[in-house]
């Protein structure tokens, strides 16, 4: 895909259809507040607050970004590590979701500052606050070699350690 094109439009959603893109980290309420049981298993939740674009990261995405663990990490690290193809895709999603407030789902390639090429899934959706978005969270999960390309979390991924 070449920067300049349109990305199709069925990457993104509305916001009412986050419960449906969440689901499978949302079925187990013991999953979605335990932070090692995410990273065992490849997901991790992400906040990007975007009055400075500080972001907060539970351990499952350090693990997928190779990055230690509550280390402080600068997004413009973070999406350096994404391949160039896949990092202009995602930045062309988020500018969408913000500017729509819309959701987005979409598999990107990165490489992960420990070394070797991974794939993830990345499912983000904006926080509105007084009709304005604040910022931006969600789930990004970790994708085996040939796994297919998908709108949502896919539960028979996990990736169990």
């Amino acid at each position: 895909m070449r920067p300049t094109e349109p990305l199709p439009l069925h990457h993104s959603w509305p916001l009412y259809a986050l419960r449906e893109h969440l689901a499978p980290v949302m079925l187990d309420d013991r999953l979605a507040r335990d932070d090692e049981a995410l990273a065992e298993r490849g997901l991790g939740l992400w906040h990007c607050d975007l009055t400075d674009d500080s972001l907060n990261w539970t351990d499952g995405v350090y693990d997928i970004f190779g990055l230690e663990r509550d280390s402080i990490v600068p997004r413009p690290l973070a999406i350096a590590l994404y391949s160039p193809d896949s990092r202009t895709a995602m930045e062309q999603l988020r500018a969408y979701a913000i500017r729509h407030r819309r959701g987005f789902t979409l598999d990107v390639d990165i490489r992960p500052a420990d070394g070797g090429e991974c794939a993830m899934r990345l499912i983000a959706a904006p926080i509105v606050q007084k009709n304005q978005v604040v910022a931006l969270h969600g789930v990004k999960q970790f994708l085996p070699r040939g796994a297919g390309p998908s709108r949502g979390l896919d539960p028979t991924l996990f990736v169990l350690s």
